[in-house]
């Protein structure tokens, strides 16, 4: 019985089998499909197989990438990042000149047009100098009118002179007559003791003598007069000579307000902002227009007070300007503002009452700019700026300005703003 039944399993087992292998197509027939099936199978397998392969390799390579990065960026950090101190609160700036008129007067004219690049001494502005022509010439007349008053005292003192020196001759006339009389007195006296002479020719004698010495007395009046009205002459000389200064400085001041009726450029510079227009009148200080040097600009860097403390004057700076992005300039921290802003504001703070928050200080850092980036005109005062200062110990301000020497050199010369 069990034998049978094994039978009947076997049976069972190969019969599927041999309904698998059953095929109306000849033998030959039935490998080649069967082949034809293995070889497409075996494509099918690489194609499952490889993206497995592709995203370990991929996987692979991105970490070695970020590792290589991680390293190259750490690198870069410890070598050169860590030094770096760098604030987006900096701007260019200028030492900008207001243009302003000395004098009250109408605007005749404005012959330069805004946004013009002028040179030192080129004429910004006119005023009507019909009124301080004539002032002038008022006081050139008295200067005229007051030095030949200064003349006429001088011929005058000359003259004075003169009668000091006649006055001096009759003194000595008279004192040689009352010599001569004093001689003869003596004479009479003389005879009247001897009884050669009457009394009445020494009384007589007496009387000359007398009238002798009263015409010295009278000549040397004359002689004191004469010194004095000399004296008196010559004040007035040196008075009339001081009101000809007086009047010459008037002169002086009056051709002073002409010249200001012509304002000049005092620098080189840009003419920009423009207050007033021909015909305006304006008063003494009112400012005309805003002159700007171009050729002078500089950074001017607002650092927190925590990133001061290795900041020092001719360390190199990177500047990025917003205005000119794909060019990097290299300047020297030139110093460093002696207070915070807030300490120069015009209400400053006082901490001393009420309650206390801390908030971090902002000192202003001065960073020169190479003059041959400044002479291209590419920086405008009030553009924003990105600076990025070295502090790593050993550069120095002259490696920066071999730098900034490079800064202004591009594929074409130089660059410009366009």
């Amino acid at each position: 019985m069990y034998r049978e039944q094994d039978k009947d399993t076997a049976a069972a087992v190969e019969r599927p089998a041999a309904l698998e292998n059953r095929s109306d197509s000849p033998p030959l027939a039935n490998d080649a499909a069967g082949s034809a099936h293995a070889a497409d199978a075996k494509p099918a397998r690489r194609a499952v197989t490889r993206p497995g392969f592709n995203r370990r390799t991929i996987i692979i390579a991105a970490i070695v990438l970020v590792v290589a990065a991680g390293a190259v960026y750490g690198l870069h950090w410890w070598v050169t990042g860590r030094y770096m101190i760098s604030t987006d609160d900096a701007y260019v700036r200028a030492h900008n000149t207001t243009l302003a008129s000395k004098i009250s007067g109408y605007v005749s004219s404005i012959p330069i047009e805004d946004n013009a690049p002028i040179r030192s001494g080129d004429v910004i502005a006119t005023i009507d100098d019909g009124d301080y022509k004539l002032a002038a010439d008022s006081a050139r007349e008295k200067v005229a009118t007051e030095q030949a008053t200064v003349d006429r005292i001088g011929r005058q003192v000359v003259a004075q002179a003169a009668n000091v020196e006649e006055a001096r001759a009759q003194m000595t006339s008279a004192r040689a007559n009352a010599k001569k009389t004093q001689l003869e007195f003596e004479r009479q006296q003389t005879l009247l003791v001897q009884q050669f002479a009457s009394h009445q020719a020494l009384e007589q004698a007496e009387a000359n003598r007398d009238q002798a010495a009263a015409a010295v007395a009278s000549a040397q009046a004359v002689i004191d007069a004469a010194l004095a009205n000399l004296d008196v002459l010559k004040a007035q000389q040196q008075e009339a000579a001081r009101t000809l200064d007086e009047l010459a400085t008037a002169v002086a001041k009056a051709e002073r307000d002409l010249s200001f009726t012509v304002i000049r450029a005092p620098v080189d510079g840009v003419f920009s902002n423009r207050a007033v227009q021909t015909g305006d009148y304006v008063q003494t200080g009112q400012r005309i227009a805003s002159l700007v040097p171009l050729d002078a600009v500089y950074i001017e860097a607002n650092f927190k007070e925590t990133q001061l403390a290795r900041l020092r004057p001719g360390q190199p700076v990177s500047i990025s300007v917003d205005a000119v992005p794909d060019h990097a300039i290299d300047g020297i921290v030139a110093s460093v503002a002696p207070a915070s802003g807030a300490v120069f504001s015009l209400l400053p703070p006082d901490n001393a009452t009420g309650n206390f928050t801390k908030i971090v200080q902002r000192l202003p850092v001065r960073i020169e700019v190479p003059g041959s980036i400044a002479a291209q005109r590419v920086l405008r005062p009030g553009m924003s700026v990105v600076v990025s200062v070295n502090t790593k110990p050993g550069k120095t301000a002259g490696a920066a300005a071999n730098a900034a020497a490079k800064t202004a050199q591009t594929d074409d010369g130089a660059f410009a703003l366009h």
